[in-house]
């Protein structure tokens, strides 16, 4: 078994507690010591929401998509464990320096509402946008917070092998690569490694598939089920105390 450890992510917080993406989601991830929480965001009417699905349906009722919902509304409709849609500044107050912050754009036009809203708060608050980390598949509003918010870690998000493996990440000055699970390669990784990239995998819920990654070098995970990262990591950590 491999000593490798990985930094775990929860994946729109600790969703097995509570509705994704929900100040409960998010505190029930901090409470378990998670290292790092994502959340995903759009501009909803000038606002940025913490919300995943581009269209109501599945977790709020409606079928509209959620760019034609006034932000007011959409943050009134109760989600399943009753919590309401939240802010990205209330995420940001409640995480406060207890977790790395990975926010991804989900929707078009994030960019420079995400640098207005990091900037006041790290400005208000004095936390260091080290602990963020901003990623996108959409990788010209990752090159937008590369002009606006330099200090923001970049993470580049992508689907499949590309012929030219992480080159992309380079024009975005990125700090990490995000890599689906399906889709892990040897070339890849190595590709990352060589260009100084941390290598994170979305999204890991095997505990068999760990084992698989820290094997091949990966940093960490985006989990659904944080618990069996922290379990693998403890278990990890004493395969290293007994050497």
């Amino acid at each position: 078994m491999t000593s490798a450890t990985l930094f775990c992510f929860a994946h729109r917080g600790y969703q097995q507690r509570a509705s994704e993406n929900t100040l409960e989601a998010i505190q029930h991830a901090l409470e378990l010591n998670a290292e790092g929480i994502e959340i995903d965001v759009w501009n909803i009417g000038g606002q940025l929401l913490v919300k995943h699905d581009r269209r109501l349906g599945r977790l709020l009722a409606g079928s509209e998509l959620i760019t034609e919902v006034h932000p007011e509304i959409l943050k009134e409709r109760p989600l399943p464990c009753g919590n309401k849609v939240p802010t990205l500044r209330q995420v940001l107050e409640l995480v406060g320096s207890r977790a790395q912050l990975n926010i991804e754009l989900k929707g078009p036009d994030c960019a420079d509402l995400f640098a207005e809203e990091i900037r006041a708060f790290t400005q208000d608050t004095g936390a260091s946008c080290e602990q963020y980390i901003v990623s996108s598949f959409d990788h010209r509003q990752l090159y937008r917070c590369l002009q606006l918010i330099p200090e923001v870690r970049r993470g580049v998000l992508i689907v499949g092998v590309p012929l030219d493996l992480a080159a992309c990440s380079v024009p975005l000055k990125a700090y990490s690569l995000h890599t689906c699970v399906d889709f892990v390669n040897a070339d890849l990784i190595g590709d990352a490694k060589m260009r100084g990239l941390k290598n994170y995998v979305f999204t890991v819920n095997d505990p068999n598939d760990l084992i698989l990654l820290a094997a091949q070098g990966i940093d960490g995970v985006f989990t659904d089920e944080p618990q069996i990262v922290l379990d693998f990591n403890a278990r990890a950590g004493l395969t290293k105390t007994a050497r």
